[in-house]
């Protein structure tokens, strides 16, 4: 398994060298980056592909968290690596950590598709109420209501042991990464930053998305200057695990018009 040390943390990735302009995926929150490894078996193996536990994730260093600090690791771990002008696919808020690195490394970013993510999710109390949730009795007592609003209703009553799997993905998240990134969402608006983009942008919304509703992703296909958006009917939060085929053609389409 690879590791890396970046920014004083170390960091569990995966990294599958290729051709042409690579593909950076960044998971959402509770989540590691095998939510994205049915999109990626279904891509073209030749396609370079990096994956990478965020701070607090995953097999990845519980540290200081802060949206800059989430930024700067995929920064610097594209570095080490020598990947530039990839292609950054980010849910939630691997799509706002996807944001913040366009706007700040344009040298590593030539396009972005940003599945069910805003350049501002949610507001201060609906935020600290979960992150004090969460110090106070773990992850475990809110996993349900997660689970309802990371997934569809078909996706509940049809697949019962991938719901149990994803649910465990959340509640084994360390507690302390997962209230550190509740609140570098909260402390996050790059509705400033996100406004001044002119990469190629491909937004993605599911209509069953409790977490970041369709208004939402529409508001930000709005605010990137030439961004499309692709509203998946009876998906929920992670269109990535209900209809990883689907994304699957959404990131290799976006690819192959980068690369002509």
């Amino acid at each position: 398994m690879p590791f890396a040390n970046v920014n004083d943390v170390t960091l569990h990735y995966r990294y599958r060298a290729g051709s042409g302009t690579a593909v950076v995926f960044l998971n959402s929150l509770g989540t590691d980056f095998r939510i994205w490894d049915e999109v990626i078996a279904d891509m073209d193996r030749d396609t370079p592909v990096l994956c990478m536990d965020k701070r607090g994730h995953g097999l990845s260093d519980d540290a200081e968290i802060t949206m800059d600090l989430l930024v700067a690791d995929v920064a610097a771990l594209m570095d080490q690596l020598e990947i530039k002008n990839a292609l950054i696919c980010g849910d939630s808020v691997g799509g706002i950590i996807a944001q913040g690195l366009a706007a700040t490394r344009a040298d590593l970013v030539s396009g972005l598709v940003l599945c069910c993510t805003g350049a501002k999710i949610g507001d201060a109390d609906g935020w600290n109420a979960r992150i004090n949730a969460v110090q106070s009795d773990g992850i475990e007592p809110i996993a349900d209501t997660i689970m309802e609003r990371w997934f569809s209703p078909g996706y509940i009553s049809t697949q019962p042991a991938g719901l149990a799997g994803y649910r465990n993905m959340l509640v084994r998240t360390s507690a302390v990464g997962y209230a550190g990134v509740c609140a570098a969402i909260r402390d996050t608006d790059y509705r400033e930053q996100t406004a001044q983009l002119t990469v190629p942008t491909h937004c993605v919304a599911g209509t069953a998305d409790m977490s970041t509703p369709v208004p939402l992703l529409q508001e930000l296909a709005t605010m990137i200057k030439g961004a499309t958006l692709e509203v998946i009917e009876g998906v929920g939060h992670l269109p990535c695990i209900e209809v990883p085929k689907r994304v699957a053609a959404t990131v290799t389409n976006m690819r192959g018009a980068l690369n002509d």
